[in-house]
């Protein structure tokens, strides 16, 4: 990467149509805008050769941590059964994959159309020697042998399944992230950069501040990160003065963000909170509609700190009950902030987002991962379940990301996913739930290609525009820049 400096990229053509223009980048900002070849230029000269430029995007949803951690994890994305797993399981202890921690650890395995269920004696069996620890791809749920139940100290049922809470409790306890060395972060973030992206939000459940701060003094600068605060730790950082926009880095480059509450759980666990049962559940059973992880009153104080304290919100609401639940809680404190998925809504409820001033921040590729697994266990709901379309249609605000590693870290296949809502050799799924690629691009940015606006910016070899499904999902990056220097560079 290069330093800062002074630049004019000369013949480039903006996304949104027009000629050829000349952009002078001047301390970090675009400086001017002219008709291509009508200035001299200003400091270094590079010739963008009719390439397109854009903003620079943003993936509104990360785990970081958790993105870098998933390449040393035996990878379970491509298995359609509890059999796949344990073959893929077994395989990988008997080629020796490196353990972690003592572990062998696992990611991306999902549940929701099994037809044979998990079984802690089938893993058991497959690798007996080991703790195996098996993440899902939704990173809602662990599957774990009994070794490293007793390992944790904790016993499970017959299946070997932990959902929810205290999964998510265990998981972040993992000594994984001890083991990362900063190279390893360095090459997820250069990794984004060459994909156009100049920013992340971080909702990683650690000490964000201290960690991202200590990342950037050490030279890794590709990216700008707004991060997230947990509720164990808001009251913490309220104390030190800490508030929503604040810089926390000496770079400039780590913005402190909003509180990260998860009221809810997630479609493919089953956990997702709705207004009816799932199919084949007994309405009786306290669980028939999904889970709700944070009790609404808690969510309500929580909210009420972080509002005295000058801090926004983040909160996480897939199901449909979920969502007017936390619509409610929003309106009732009179508070803006951002609604994380918002996978299911009710027609009555797509308006109030833009009524209460509300982000809904969705993941357009969880829609292709996850349209299967709607129809059998939403069915009859699909036509309001990741409704890009009918929460832009209602005047929402929408943010784009991936929730990495759930999702690629590529904002080219969120687009993709968000205009096209069909991959593979599939129909679009809903498609009138597609987003306009303006709408999409516009949601996956938070700057524009003006004067005075940061010089984060992206260069396309191919126009998006004239791009089909395919092409769009696998757009060549010709350089990305943050604040006028190149994070990547193809020419």
């Amino acid at each position: 990467m290069s330093s800062s400096s002074d630049l004019t990229l000369q013949n480039v053509r903006p996304y949104d149509g027009g000629d050829p223009v000349d952009v002078v980048v001047r301390d970090g900002q675009i400086a001017a805008i002219t008709p291509a070849g009508t200035n001299t230029a200003e400091g270094e000269a590079v010739d963008g050769a009719g390439r397109w430029i854009g903003p620079g995007f943003w993936d509104a949803h990360v785990h970081f941590t958790q993105h870098v951690i998933r390449r040393r994890r035996v990878d379970l994305t491509e298995t359609h059964s509890a059999a796949d797993v344990l073959d893929v399981v077994r395989r990988a202890r008997a080629e020796g994959w490196p353990l972690v921690d003592g572990m062998l650890m696992g990611y991306g395995f999902r549940d929701g159309l099994w037809p044979v269920p998990a079984s802690v004696a089938a893993l058991d069996a497959a690798v007996p020697d080991v703790p195996v620890v098996l993440v899902s791809g939704d990173l809602h749920c662990g599957w774990m042998n009994h070794a490293a139940q007793s390992r944790f100290g904790i016993e499970l049922d017959e299946t070997g399944l932990l959902r929810e809470g205290p999964w998510i409790q265990l998981l972040h306890s993992f000594d994984e992230a001890k083991g990362l060395s900063l190279s390893a972060y360095r090459e997820a973030a250069d990794a984004a950069a060459a994909r156009g992206v100049v920013g992340v939000v971080e909702y990683e459940n650690t000490d964000n501040v201290t960690e991202w701060s200590q990342r950037t003094a050490h030279g890794l600068d590709a990216l700008r990160v707004d991060i997230a605060v947990w509720p164990d730790r808001l009251e913490e950082a309220i104390a030190q003065g800490l508030r929503t926009g604040d810089i926390v880095d000496e770079r400039g480059l780590i913005e402190f963000g909003r509180l990260k509450v998860v009221v809810d759980g997630s479609l493919n666990t089953r956990t997702a909170w709705c207004w009816d049962p799932y199919p084949g559940m007994d309405p009786s059973h306290p669980h028939a509609c999904g889970l709700e992880s944070v009790p609404i009153e808690e969510l309500r104080r929580l909210l009420g700190i972080a509002r005295a304290g000058g801090v926004e919100a983040a909160v996480h609401a897939i199901g449909d009950r979920a969502n007017t639940e936390v619509l409610d809680t929003f309106e009732a404190l009179d508070m803006r902030g951002v609604i994380e998925h918002a996978q299911l809504v009710r027609e009555e409820d797509f308006a109030r987002f833009a009524a209460l001033g509300l982000i809904a921040s969705v993941q357009p590729e969880h829609a292709m991962d996850d349209r299967d697994v709607a129809d059998h266990h939403w069915a009859g709901r699909t036509a309001r379940a990741f409704a890009f379309g009918s929460l832009h249609r209602a005047g929402a605000a929408l943010r784009l990301g991936s929730d990495a590693p759930v999702a690629p870290l590529d904002p080219w296949v969120s687009l993709s996913a968000a205009t096209a809502r069909s991959r593979g050799d599939r129909d679009a799924w809903h498609p009138e739930q597609r987003l306009p690629l303006d709408v999409a691009l516009a949601a996956s940015v938070r700057s524009s290609l003006a004067v005075g606006q940061p010089a984060d910016l992206v260069l396309s070899d191919d126009d998006p525009y004239a791009a089909d499904r395919d092409a769009l999902r696998a757009m060549p990056v010709a350089a990305t820049l943050l604040a006028g220097r190149f994070t990547w560079r193809q020419f």
